[in-house]
Formats: C-alpha cells, structure tokens, sequence
C-alpha cells in the first residue's frame, strides 16, 4: 500500500519560505517509473500543478513559479520536499504531494491527503 503524508507548517509569513515534506511509504521514491509532484488548490487559481521530480532526480517547474520553486528528494527518508520562497499571500493553498505513473499517459494515483497553508503577517 502506498501513502503519501504531507508535513510543514501550516503558517508562514510573507517573504519568507514555505517548506513542505511528503512522507512516501509502500515504495520506493527512486523507483522507476515513479514522479513524485506538488499540486495546490487555492479559490484564486483553483488546481495547480507546481512542479515534480523524477524518480533519478530530475525537476520540472511551471514558468511561472520556477524561480521560487524547488523540490527535492531525501532519499535516506524516502521523502521529497518542496520549497517555495518568497511566499506571499497569493500562495495560501492547500497544497498535496502526488504520485505520478508514466505510462501511456500520466496516472496520479496517490495522493496525500492535503496540508493548509496560509501565509498571513
């Protein structure tokens, strides 16, 4: 069985950074063809993809957070985190890691289960 957790704070302050942990247990985060992605919902945007990471560590970021995004794999924890900077109230969201499968097109198949984060002074 495969379980993603989101982890981190659940308020940050303007201009400061966000960091979240998704917590993957059941397999591998290494493992082929596994990625390994950041989503978030806010009312403003609705759904948004903000990034992934590749089973061997390669990253992709939409254009239009690339520079604040980045995301990373603890492989020892079997963790991947994401870092957004210079947050803003904007980027208040519930934000989800999510198990992405290549085949013959993208399956996300697990996801965790959502973690609020508001970034208010």
């Amino acid at each position: 069985q495969v379980l993603l957790q989101e982890s981190g704070p659940g308020l940050v302050k303007p201009a400061q950074t966000l960091s979240l942990t998704c917590t993957v247990s059941g397999v591998s985060i290494t493992t082929n063809p596994y990625y390994w992605a950041w989503i978030r919902h806010s009312p403003g945007k609705g759904l948004e993809w903000m990034g992934v990471i590749s089973y061997g560590g390669s990253t992709y970021y939409i254009p239009s957070l690339k520079s604040r995004t980045s995301i990373s794999m603890e492989t020892s924890k079997n963790q991947f985190t994401l870092q957004l900077s210079s947050v803003t109230p904007e980027d208040t969201a519930v934000y989800y890691c999510v198990r992405i499968v290549r085949s013959r097109g993208y399956d996300y198949d697990y996801w965790g289960q959502g973690t609020q984060v508001t970034v208010s002074s």
